[in-house]
């Protein structure tokens, strides 16, 4: 998955969409898990890069992760496909 091109991101953590007027705020780890999927890294390297650094369990945070991602879709942030 993808963030789509326009979607405008800080590193506080805001969002917005231009396309629909949108916008949202994020945690510190929302934020860089939408910086990650900027950098085109797979759910995976998100998984092993954030357990490493936050000492959480692989299982617990790919279910976190999913959740995550479908707020991410239904709210029209990341590219469909």
């Amino acid at each position: 998955m993808k963030v789509k091109k326009n979607i405008a991101t800080s590193e506080e953590g805001f969002i917005f969409n231009p396309s629909t007027g949108d916008s949202f705020s994020t945690n510190n780890i929302g934020t860089e898990i939408i910086l990650s999927l900027k950098q085109e890294k797979t759910a995976s390297e998100i998984v092993q890069e954030m357990c490493a650094k936050y000492d959480v369990e692989p299982t617990l945070f790919e279910r976190d992760l999913d959740e995550f991602m479908t707020l991410l879709k239904e709210f029209n942030i990341l590219e469909q496909g």
